[in-house]
């Protein structure tokens, strides 16, 4: 019994230790004096400031971060740094709140560094107090980072070439002219994954200029991975039809899918305009060939 109840721990200690390896699920894009990070559908940043981390100081960097007197601040015991931690809820729209939050630390220079989460449903509090550690203490490897040119990406364990017309819109959201758009993000679990691509399809229905006119659940191959994808039509109007218009593109083809591919639960996003170059075989522009096929 002794022999079986170590196992079933080191199994669960094992199991744990994998579901909490943020490495397997992070990018980083360094982009001037902030660093950008994407995990988990968390858009992360991190920023310096030349200040003490003192009260005058902590004033002015919490008036840059719209940090009022009223809002509780913390000490988080589990950072490797002195802190002061900030929660703060915002509502986005009729579907969703927006979660922010905002760590305060104390560099060993007496400087103050802000990492800041923001991320539309549920948040994770272990996963977001793993990466601050990791960055404070230098601890995300190399190959976790991405660069501001791209001519290809690591698309969740697999590298894809892009030629050199594409580039970062933002971290993880790629864009090639004429050939489409995508954004993803690697999670902890599927559901998250989920609940990411659910927040992400009702942020589309929510916006202004335009409208969902059609909405469908389609088989697709994502990845060599049969599966489930919501396509979504949004035809845009008014003074947003016309700036469009401009260009030639009028409408958006949408595909929201969430699978778990090479071990890794992905939510991803992809898009072309109706006038993007379509290949009349696949029915797709060359990125999203990449990625999908219909069935």
């Amino acid at each position: 019994m002794k022999l079986i109840h170590l196992l079933l721990l080191l199994i669960f200690s094992i199991s744990t230790a994998q579901e909490n390896n943020i490495l397997n699920r992070l990018s980083v894009l360094p982009n001037g004096t902030k660093i950008w990070y994407n995990i988990d559908g968390y858009t992360v940043t991190r920023e310096n400031f030349n200040y003490s981390f003192d009260e005058k100081g902590l004033k002015k960097v919490f008036r840059k971060y719209n940090i009022e007197g009223s809002d509780v601040k913390t000490k988080d015991n589990l950072i490797v740094y002195n802190n002061l931690y900030v929660s703060k809820q915002q509502k986005v729209n009729d579907y969703q709140s927006q979660n922010s939050s905002y760590y305060f630390l104390e560099n060993p220079d007496k400087t103050i560094d802000v990492i800041w989460f923001i991320k539309n449903g549920k948040t994770d509090k272990d996963t977001e107090e793993k990466l601050v550690n990791a960055i404070v203490e230098n601890k995300i490897p190399e190959e976790n980072y991405v660069t501001m040119k791209i001519n290809s990406i690591n698309f969740a364990g697999r590298k894809i070439e892009l030629g050199n017309d594409c580039y970062w819109t933002f971290l993880n959201t790629v864009q090639c002219p004429y050939s489409g758009e995508m954004n993803w993000s690697v999670h902890k679990t599927l559901d998250d994954a989920k609940e990411a691509i659910e927040n992400q399809l009702n942020n589309t229905k929510s916006q202004k200029g335009g409208k969902v006119t059609s909405e469908e659940l389609v088989t697709i191959q994502f990845e060599g991975v049969t599966t489930k994808a919501k396509k979504v039509i949004y035809e845009f109007t008014g003074v947003t039809s016309a700036l469009a218009g401009m260009s030639g593109g009028k409408s958006l083809n949408i595909y929201y899918v969430a699978e778990n591919v090479r071990d890794r639960n992905i939510s991803c996003v992809m898009s072309f305009w109706n006038n993007d170059h379509i290949n009349p075989e696949t029915k797709l522009p060359v990125l999203l060939e990449k990625i999908i096929s219909l069935k």
